[in-house]
């Protein structure tokens, strides 16, 4: 049992019937899995809202229900009034696990880009260092030997107490988090004494109908992070470096290639093998050192940047970082799978025009004799994505090798002219291949020497999703199969 008064400690709050005295045996926000003497708290979504199925709730056993306007209770159901229900789950669930966070330092990501990738390199850097470390993100939680796949960036709020209480019992001693703008806005962050908050970087993009109704109230969101941090790490770059860290309550150092950033890269190099693209530059500030990483580009710049200033909070040696630097990966993100030393194949989850256009302009940088990009697009999406991605490829890449992604309820071969229609704009050279694996197949076994080819869109998604279905499909699992095949 639980009491009552100890899970409202932290909340602004009304009795409107009932009492606060006695326990409860669950927490539940899904009135799918009310269980009898459970605290219910309704929760307004785009579809559903649960004030409207009180009665229904109550009479599954509820002994308290927390909503933020007044409904009609049986006499024996306690109610609690409060201002924001999104906001209560989430002290509340704090409160349920026992405040799991307060047992870890709790690291924080938020930015457009670059939130995936940032992690995961703070966590390798880190468990290379000794520390033991969970993570919490687009691709999945980890928590020791457990991967739990993810279907929000940031989880609900009671989900992330969970994970949290999970890491605190495998014996975590740091949670590496990216948080989302929706996160914030949502209150599924609210009251986690973050360690440290991180800002990547800030474009349009998440502004519709179902996600932020303005540029503006995209990039307020991003900001909350640094009201509820102990120390704030931003890209000194960006040029809405101001919006997002205006209000701040932290204390805040910086990372970029600017003369004012407190960790500042300079001398970067670009390094081109058989199979492989790197990047390496010099950090002065406060530290000084020599950094190269297997991932290609100037935002890996900035992400190793912003993981080496992470990271010396934590004492991790130059040795350690220089050592974790060349070997940490992210899955799906220029994950670079070797199966030739004439040309250089890479996965990556780029999924819309602007990420596949700042992907494919950071590998023409390191001048391949061809570029060659096979992607697809998922159904039941817009169709402008469609043409957006076809234009992006057909005008940086020098071949585009159009193929299925996730179809999902539409016909593959619908989508594919869809993007014919973009690429039909530029003067760029395709084949189409519906069949992906084929798609793949045709890529190697017309790679030539000096090529960098990449299959964008599917990334870590080990699934292809048809006709309401997932059926397996792993593009690292695919090239085997093909190499194999001979």
């Amino acid at each position: 049992m639980k009491l009552i008064i100890k899970l409202l400690k932290d909340l602004k709050y009304e009795v409107m019937n009932g009492t606060t005295e006695g326990g409860i045996t669950d927490l539940v926000y899904d009135s799918r899995k009310v269980t009898r003497d459970c605290m219910f708290v309704c929760i307004k979504g785009a579809v559903y809202d649960s004030h409207e199925h009180v009665d229904e709730i109550a009479a599954k056993g509820a002994k308290v229900i927390v909503a933020q306007k007044k409904v009609k209770v049986p006499p024996q159901v306690t109610l609690i009034l409060v201002p924001d229900t999104r906001q209560a789950l989430s002290l509340i669930s704090a409160a349920y696990f026992d405040h799991p966070a307060e047992k870890m330092k709790v690291i924080g990501i938020t930015g457009t880009k670059g939130k995936t990738t940032t992690t995961f390199m703070i966590k390798g850097i880190l468990e290379h260092a000794g520390y033991k470390v969970g993570l919490i993100g687009t691709i999945e939680t980890i928590i020791g030997d457990r991967h739990i796949p993810a279907d929000n960036t940031t989880p609900e709020s009671y989900l992330i107490q969970e994970y949290f209480s999970w890491m605190v019992e495998a014996g975590c001693q740091i949670c590496v988090m990216e948080v989302s703008s929706q996160g914030l806005m949502m209150h599924r962050t609210a009251g986690i004494p973050f360690e440290i908050g991180i800002f990547t970087n800030l474009a349009p993009d998440h502004i519709g109908p179902n996600e932020h109704a303005s540029f503006e109230e995209y990039a307020s969101c991003k900001s909350l992070l640094f009201r509820q941090c102990k120390l704030g790490i931003a890209n000194a770059d960006d040029e809405h470096f101001d919006t997002v860290l205006s209000g701040h309550t932290c204390r805040l150092e910086t990372i970029g290639f600017s003369e004012k950033a407190d960790y500042r890269a300079s001398h970067m190099e670009l390094i081109r093998r058989p199979g492989y693209l790197g990047v390496k530059y010099h950090v002065s500030g406060k530290i000084s050192m020599d950094a190269e990483i297997d991932v290609p580009g100037v935002f890996s710049v900035y992400n190793s940047l912003t993981a080496i200033a992470v990271c010396r909070h934590f004492e991790v040696s130059e040795d350690d970082l220089k050592e974790a630097l060349k070997t940490v990966k992210t899955r799906g993100r220029i994950e670079m799978i070797k199966v030739s030393d004439d040309f250089t194949l890479m996965i990556d989850y780029a999924h819309n025009a602007m990420s596949l256009e700042s992907l494919l302009n950071t590998l023409k940088e390191y001048h391949p004799e061809r570029l060659v990009c096979v992607f697809g697009c998922g159904g039941n999406r817009s169709k402008l994505r469609r043409y957006e991605m076809g234009e992006v490829s057909g005008r940086l890449a020098d071949l585009t090798i159009i193929t299925s992604d996730n179809p999902r309820f539409e016909e593959p071969q619908a989508i594919i002219d869809d993007i014919k229609t973009g690429i039909g704009r530029t003067n760029g050279k395709y084949v189409e291949i519906c069949d992906r694996k084929e798609a793949i197949r045709y890529a190697i076994r017309h790679g030539q020497k000096g090529d960098v080819i990449v299959l964008a869109g599917k990334g870590h998604e080990d699934y292809q999703e048809i006709k309401g279905k997932k059926y397996p499909m792993d593009e690292r699992v695919l090239i085997q199969e093909i190499l194999e095949e001979g």
